[in-house]
């Protein structure tokens, strides 16, 4: 609107003042320019809306422009409509105008020269080129640079959505990662300090009182000592001190220890039976991840073992071959007399997470075979040692 007010404007001062691009035309009248000048401002407004319908209509105009004395103000005008057309024009409008407008600028050049027969009729073609080539070539110019634009504005919001959409899975991630650290390192020495704290209030043995007390007493600073290496792993150090190391297969003995004597009330015996140390072998080698795993694996096996197993044996097999690391726990399935811990489910959730982040498999459920027809429950893993089929 305000494009085609100011051309409007200067066209009519131009007009007053006599101003002319050409003379001795078939409508010689001064006000004839007015019409196609008043014709081209008028479609200024629709420039965005209707782009090509402007530029039709505006060529029109500009054609009848030539047979009155003319207005630059029309021409200059029509040669933003051209712009526009191409700018704001359907896809393939911008396509097209530019291969039209070079066209008619060669024909017009080519047919004044063979009319005249004189090289300044060249300077027809190069006007002709100003008017209508010139501005499309500009018009596909801006909308190229526009388009390059919006494309790199997509790629950055995409870019942007991948991001935070990698962040909030990292930190789901990590928070499913250290929820099962702090529940396979807590939820073993806790479900000790429970049994063995009720079995010393509803048993009136000084014996049987001092061995409880002597087992929380273990399992307090234990457990203690794993929340501290949990949180030097989770605070952000600038020393250079090093976290705790993780526990591994080598320090298995010492969890069935300590399992067989919290174990030792309830009528548990837990043994370790490590197929890979057979006929006196050295184990194979293990990558940290699958050896953490397992670990994890065998110590919420035993806590579930010590909570939930009935009076007969634990039995924890380790065997590595196949190109898989097995861990298999076993308990008596049934109910046992005396105190007991409850369970929330999260130990069985947290062992199968472990498992399918190494690309393994899981199995825990009752099983026949016990040595007096009993069911056994078992908790069986697969952990595969190849790096290349982890998850």
């Amino acid at each position: 609107m305000l494009i085609g007010a100011v051309g409007l404007a200067g066209g009519l001062l131009l007009w007053a003042a006599g101003l002319h691009t050409q003379g001795g035309r078939v409508f010689g009248s001064p006000w004839a320019a007015l019409v196609p000048l008043v014709v081209t401002a008028a479609l200024e407004p629709l420039r965005r809306t209707r782009p090509q319908t402007a530029v039709a209509v505006g060529t029109l105009a500009l054609v009848a422009d030539q047979f009155t004395t003319g207005s630059l103000a029309t021409i200059l005008m029509y040669t933003d409509l051209m712009y526009a057309a191409v700018v704001y024009g359907t896809p393939a409008a911008a396509r097209r105008i530019p291969v039209v407008t070079f066209l008619v600028t060669v024909a017009v050049t080519l047919g004044f020269f063979a009319w005249f027969r004189r090289p300044e009729a060249l300077l027809f073609g190069v006007v002709t080129g100003l008017v209508t080539f010139g501005p499309a070539l500009t018009g596909v110019s801006v909308r190229n640079h526009r388009v390059a634009a919006q494309a790199a504005r997509l790629r950055a919001e995409q870019t942007a959505l991948l991001a935070e959409m990698d962040r909030v899975q990292a930190v789901t991630a990590e928070r499913s990662r250290m929820a099962r650290e702090l529940h396979d390192m807590v939820a073993n020495h806790l479900s000790a300090i429970a049994i063995h704290s009720t079995a010393a209030l509803s048993i009136d043995d000084p014996a049987t009182s001092r061995h409880a007390l002597g087992v929380i007493r273990h399992n307090s600073v234990e457990g203690l000592a794993e929340m501290r290496r949990l949180i030097g792993l989770l605070r952000d150090s600038g020393g250079d001190e090093e976290p705790s190391a993780a526990p591994t297969l080598a320090s298995l003995d010492a969890l069935v220890d300590q399992a067989r004597a919290n174990a030792a009330s309830s009528g548990l015996t837990v043994t370790l039976d490590d197929a890979r140390t057979a006929a006196g072998r050295l184990p194979a080698p293990t990558p940290a991840p699958v050896e953490l795993a397992a670990y994890r694996i065998v110590q919420e096996s035993l806590t579930n073992a010590l909570k939930h197993a009935a009076p007969g044996p634990v039995t924890v097999r380790l065997d590595h071959g196949g190109g898989s690391l097995t861990v298999e726990v076993s308990s008596v399935l049934g109910a046992r007399p005396g105190p007991r811990a409850p369970g929330s489910g999260a130990g069985l959730v947290g062992m199968a997470e472990r498992v399918a982040l190494l690309g393994g498999t899981i199995d825990t459920g009752p099983v026949g075979g016990g040595p007096d027809g009993e069911e056994i429950w078992r908790v069986r893993a697969e952990l595969p040692v190849d790096e290349g089929t982890w998850g």
